[in-house]
């Protein structure tokens, strides 16, 4: 399996493409990794140093690809952090390409928007276009709970609520949604719940919280959800696996006390979590 992904790009740490493109590797998949920026770290310690490429670069870099012949070969185009609408367009085009060359390629958009507590924290333009433009396009999206919310309109403080609120999006385009950090009047305090819908139905997993604050996860479960979605169309599995690796990792992490996700060092946890969470129906 082969998945173009368009994201940022750290040396230090894991965000973006370099949270996706390890784990992407450690279950078989192979990765082309197009940047959309280099920096030296991610922006959260306050201060970085890099810089962010332009639209042209990414076109670029595509034909590059597609000089090789080898774009009908692509099942599948990932999409994170979007710098600019200009940027979003570019991946779109490239979607076009890739589509062209292999009419059954798959696209995952991570509609990066913002969050709870910190609100729209990506530049003027970016939510507009997520929702008008790349969400429809998309296959597959995995937002958080407040970027559902914004892209359905509604508010998911129930899981009704977050049901209704993933059908709206469901009514834009994408055939299926992954719901991240999701926490509803329902959701325990020491938990957190991710949700998954497709024409299968609508599924459900809680995992304990754990104590700790990364950057990256988001990246890496989007990833990891879309591999294994591709490899086998079967929901529920398909957010089990990828929530119980996920899981695994940021334990590690825990454990360890530290400020970057542990991709490398629980790397057994991608491919044979230690502790595994089924997913369940809801009805």
């Amino acid at each position: 399996m082969n998945i173009l992904s368009i994201q940022s790009h750290v040396a230090y740490g894991h965000v973006g493409n370099d949270a996706a493109t390890f784990p992407l590797q450690r279950m078989g998949v192979e990765v082309w990794p197009v940047h959309t920026v280099q920096f030296s770290n991610h922006t959260g310690y306050g201060s970085w140093k890099g810089q962010v490429f332009d639209a042209g670069m990414i076109g670029e870099v595509i034909a590059g690809i597609e000089q090789r012949g080898v774009l009908s070969e692509c099942d599948g185009v990932l999409s994170g952090y979007m710098g600019s609408a200009e940027i979003g367009m570019a991946i779109l085009e490239t979607l076009a390409n890739v589509r062209r060359a292999n009419p059954g390629a798959k696209y995952c958009c991570d509609p990066v928007i913002g969050d709870v507590g910190r609100g729209i924290f990506v530049r003027e333009g970016i939510p507009e276009f997520m929702k008008n433009k790349a969400v429809p396009a998309a296959d597959i999206i995995t937002p958080n709970q407040f970027e559902l919310d914004y892209l359905s309109g509604r508010t998911s403080k129930t899981l009704r609520q977050t049901r209704d609120a993933v059908k709206a999006v469901h009514d834009l385009g994408p055939s299926a949604i992954l719901v991240t950090s999701l926490l509803t009047d329902e959701t325990p305090a020491d938990a957190i719940d991710l949700l998954a819908s497709d024409a299968s139905g609508c599924f459900i997993v809680r995992t304990p919280k754990l104590p700790l604050v990364v950057n990256g996860a988001g990246d890496a479960i989007a990833a990891l959800f879309f591999a294994h979605y591709l490899q086998d169309p079967n929901l529920a599995e398909a957010l089990s696996s990828a929530v119980s690796a996920i899981f695994g990792v940021l334990a590690k992490t825990a454990e360890n006390g530290a400020r970057e996700i542990q991709l490398v060092a629980a790397q057994d946890e991608i491919v044979k979590p230690s502790r595994v969470f089924t997913a369940e129906a809801l009805m």
